[in-house]
């Protein structure tokens, strides 16, 4: 069953201080309030300013106004979250974010280490429904972990076993007004599509989706886990650079997984299904001294040099 507010903030045992991630609506109020209550003096704030829109300045002039009623210190950061050609405006605006949460973090005094976000479980899964509508393998059907550690910062995300109404009912129960963003409206992006039509329809059709999601992503998880696990211990054994001999002499299955691992922990690219197909076929076909291997995979090149294969970014 999915949990309330005051549940969901008894076993969440942050590092502090804390900042919160604050938008201005509904979700981040009702978060940032409960951590000020719990922690007073102990949690600011942090608004990211995306320009995306007129209402921004709005946005703005709303988080200060509730910040100085709390008490809470607030760090406002304007970010550029155009999105460049090929990106999908939702990762360039996700990417801004990060990049300025951490610059938010660090130019802190003290430094901050320990940040929440709001994200609950309607968000989860409307995740991993976007997910299976890309046909994403185990790590996109993990949907979004509950903490992670990035940059030498820990984040959080209390609320994913919290409803997004249960979260609006708390702060109607005591009076408490927020924002609502009108991109939120606008069914251009799937995300919003899901919420409007599909998240009603399941849950007429299946009132406890939110748990029954959240427990098949945490199984993906797991699962994903123990794949991490074994292909670190492979790509001790290939090497680093991969070389090609001991490459092949794993299982098709196996080498997939090396191989998305290598190029995710030593160059921090992820190959698309069809390059990774593409590598595994080349591989499989080089059992020749003179066989090029030379393919566009992620954001650069996979490349035979030798015995070995190398990655670079042109």
């Amino acid at each position: 069953m999915t949990r309330s507010l005051v549940q969901a903030l008894q076993d969440f045992q942050p590092g502090l201080p804390l900042a919160v991630a604050y938008s201005g609506g509904a979700d981040s109020m009702a978060l940032l309030l409960a951590c000020a209550e719990k922690w007073p003096g102990q949690v600011s704030a942090i608004h990211i300013h995306h320009g995306l829109q007129a209402a921004a300045d709005d946005f703005e002039s709303h988080c200060r106004e509730v910040c100085a009623r709390l008490g809470v210190p607030l760090q406002v950061l304007r970010v550029d979250a155009r999105h460049a050609p090929g990106q999908s405006p939702e990762e360039a605006a996700r990417s801004a974010r990060y990049a300025a949460l951490r610059q938010g973090a660090e130019a802190a005094q003290p430094p901050i280490r320990h940040i929440a976000l709001a994200q609950h479980a309607d968000d989860q899964a409307e995740t991993l429904l976007l997910a299976l509508s890309r046909g994403a393998g185990l790590p996109g059907l993990s949907a979004m972990p509950a903490q992670w550690e990035r940059d030498g910062i820990h984040y959080y995300r209390p609320l994913l076993e919290v409803s997004g109404a249960a979260l609006r009912e708390s702060l109607r129960a005591r009076g408490i007004s927020w924002i609502e963003d009108p991109s939120n409206a606008d069914e251009q992006y799937t995300r919003n599509r899901i919420r409007a039509r599909l998240l009603p329809a399941l849950e007429a059709a299946f009132p406890h989706f939110r748990d029954t999601f959240a427990r098949s992503a945490a199984h993906a998880a797991q699962a994903q886990r123990l794949l991490d696990e074994l292909a670190a211990e492979d790509l001790v054994r290939v090497g680093v650079p991969p070389q090609i001999a001991r490459l092949q002499e794993l299982s098709r299955a196996r080498l997939a997984n090396v191989l998305r691992h290598w190029l995710r922990s030593t160059h921090a690219t992820a190959p698309s299904a069809a390059q990774l197909e593409e590598l595994l076929d080349q591989l499989a076909a080089c059992t020749t001294r003179g066989h090029r291997i030379h393919l566009k995979v992620g954001a650069g090149h996979v490349e035979r040099q030798g015995q070995v294969l190398t990655w670079y970014n042109p």
